[in-house]
């Protein structure tokens, strides 16, 4: 199997898939000391906050794709579509340091990319589609009811996860406000369809009652 990137030289995270056309291996043996690249070339420890950030928008992609593989409306999946595709961009800007944001030539790196106003409208529209034929909540629900429910509140979880490492980068570094907000707007909307695909599905919805 091989990935196209630009320059192997420069970077070798899977992000840089997005914007260069050229061949390499999968493997490349440059992180065997556990270091990796970001956009521009920079080397940071695996464990480092920008990786752990970008890292978990990957991982919450891939449950996305899990919610995407189960029976549910086509629809629904046509929308999960989009998201993944936004997150292959939220996952880019998070891999570039604000020093490696602009080319020599003065150009943005990601001049191409990016996350706009008009993607979180789209989401906010879904939410809005869906709560029309959901009841009103009066109270917590807990998690579960159907294997597809269930995946969408890991999903949701995830989401929750890659956004407090982006606000937690954005302590220490200048990141994008409008990945931080798609992420946040994206936790709601994993929210809505679980309860959505409860309805769908005709799972019990059952309420947490706090004890007195």
């Amino acid at each position: 199997m091989n990935l196209k990137v630009k320059n192997q030289n420069t970077t070798t995270n899977y992000f840089s898939l997005i914007t260069n056309y050229s061949i390499m291996k999968v493997y490349t043996k440059t992180g065997d000391k556990g270091t990796t690249a970001l956009f521009g070339g920079t080397r940071v420890p695996k464990h480092h906050i920008r990786i752990e950030s970008y890292g978990t928008v990957d991982e919450l992609n891939s449950h996305i794709g899990l919610i995407r593989d189960q029976d549910i409306n086509p629809n629904y999946k046509t929308v999960l579509i989009e998201v993944q595709d936004r997150l292959f961009t939220v996952g880019a800007i998070l891999a570039t340091p604000p020093e490696k944001q602009t080319l020599k030539n003065g150009q943005p790196r990601l001049q191409n990319l990016g996350i706009q106003e008009t993607d979180i409208e789209y989401l906010e529209n879904e939410i809005d589609k869906m709560e029309e034929s959901l009841p009103p909540m009066t109270h917590f629900v807990l998690p579960g009811g159907h294997t597809t429910v269930s995946y969408c509140h890991i999903a949701r979880c995830v989401c929750r996860r890659a956004e407090r490492l982006a606000t937690h980068l954005n302590d220490i570094e200048p990141t994008d406000e409008f990945v931080i907000k798609y992420l946040n707007r994206l936790s709601d909307y994993l929210f809505v369809l679980a309860r959505k695909l409860s309805l769908d599905l005709k799972a019990d919805e059952v309420q947490w009652i706090p004890r007195k």
